[in-house]
């Protein structure tokens, strides 16, 4: 008996964690998600102050956006449609700021950007009577990250006390809330979310300072991601082996936390790379060309709330990307872009294309290039407040 303890133990943490198997006869079941995926029901959630119109309360004589700045969220989304013909005047003012009593509140329209902090809500609870009205913009499914597979523990602790915690002072206060994506703003209904679709300034992503790469004679391939996706990581490795194996002139470079690094480490041709800023990841992208960019997106709960800013990453390393199937980049299209079933053999092959095909490449950057440049001059409309 006393050998059954380990394998009871490991049971346990798994039902609590996810990532469970049974293995039954030598054939694995469906994966579950675990008993941790039950809590997600428990979990604060945005609500909107009782009276409260969607829209702002007063007259908006100007726009402070509160977050992490400076970050994807904030750029994708406000940055260009805040600069927007008509639109009053606006500032980013990060969350870590302890002292904000040099803010003007009279008519301001507060828009917290995923993070909150107790200096904010300390900050908006005084002047509230003064506010034009708050705010709240979500781009991920914050509860099913933290009660997914894939998140490491201590950034599944972070998103609570930074995005969900908040909300418990945060929703007496919130006049309109927004989402990234209808599959987001439909778990948020009880919230009204408005879907709010990524926008970026042109100078995000339209590059033109390809020369350090001109001259290269490998084929560079590209996942840019974290440890959020490990699934993902796991999907590409067979296939990033077989690809370097079958073509010599190639190279692959990788993103990822150190719980992910175990999948790539000792990989010839792999070059494994540390996250870095916001800021640098931007200055190093636009001045980079990556000849293949890859998106996979594992079928998950949380993935079928992703936006499709990957595309603007792609665009910005005027790469060809190949993406997957899914809510958030949707089925191909007539366009060039190319967009593929969540299968290794599929895109192995599509991946050995690419690299052989330099035309097919361009077009497909082309493709993606277009829509990135359409989600831009979606930014003129700037941000209703009505």
């Amino acid at each position: 008996m006393a050998a059954t303890y380990p394998l009871a133990t490991r049971l346990i943490k798994e039902l609590a964690f996810g990532d469970v198997h049974w293995m039954i006869s030598g054939d694995s079941m469906p994966r579950h998600d675990g008993l941790l995926s039950l809590l997600a029901r428990f979990l604060p959630t945005p609500r909107l102050r009782p009276g409260a119109t969607g829209r702002a309360r007063r007259p908006v004589k100007r726009i402070v956006v509160f977050g992490r700045h400076p970050n994807p969220s904030s750029d994708y989304y406000f940055a260009a449609r805040l600069a927007a013909e008509g639109m009053p005047p606006h500032a980013f003012v990060d969350v870590r700021e302890r002292d904000l009593s040099s803010l003007d509140a009279d008519g301001t329209f507060v828009v917290i950007c995923r993070y909150a902090s107790a200096s904010v809500l300390d900050w908006i609870e005084a002047e509230y009577s003064r506010l034009a009205g708050v705010g709240l913009f979500l781009d991920d499914d914050i509860p099913a990250v933290i009660t997914g597979r894939d998140a490491p523990l201590a950034y599944r602790f972070l998103l609570f006390l930074r995005a969900l915690r908040p909300l418990r002072r945060l929703n007496r206060h919130l006049d309109i809330t927004w989402a990234s994506t209808p599959q987001l703003a439909d778990r948020l209904a009880p919230a009204g979310a408005r879907v709010l679709l990524p926008a970026p300034p042109e100078g995000l992503w339209n590059g033109s300072d390809r020369t350090q790469n001109a001259t290269r004679g490998t084929v560079l391939i590209a996942y840019h991601a974290t440890g959020v996706h490990v699934e993902e990581h796991r999907f590409l490795k067979p296939i990033i082996q077989e690809v370097l194996a079958l073509r010599p002139g190639t190279e692959f470079e990788v993103f990822g936390s150190p719980k992910v690094e175990n999948v790539w480490r000792g990989m010839e041709r792999v070059t494994l790379r540390r996250p870095v800023s916001w800021t640098e990841y931007l200055g190093e992208m636009l001045a980079t060309h990556i000849d293949i960019m890859l998106v996979p997106l594992a079928p998950s709960s949380v993935n079928d709330c992703r936006s499709p800013t990957k595309r603007i990453d792609v665009a910005r390393a005027g790469a060809a990307g190949v993406f997957s199937i899914s809510p958030a980049y949707g089925p191909p299209d007539a366009d060039a872009e190319i967009l593929l079933p969540y299968d290794r053999v599929v895109w192995r092959d599509a991946i050995l294309t690419l690299i052989d095909d330099p035309v097919r490449r361009a077009a497909a950057a082309a493709a993606t290039r277009a829509r990135v440049a359409a989600m831009t001059r979606a930014a003129s409309e700037g941000l209703d407040l009505s």
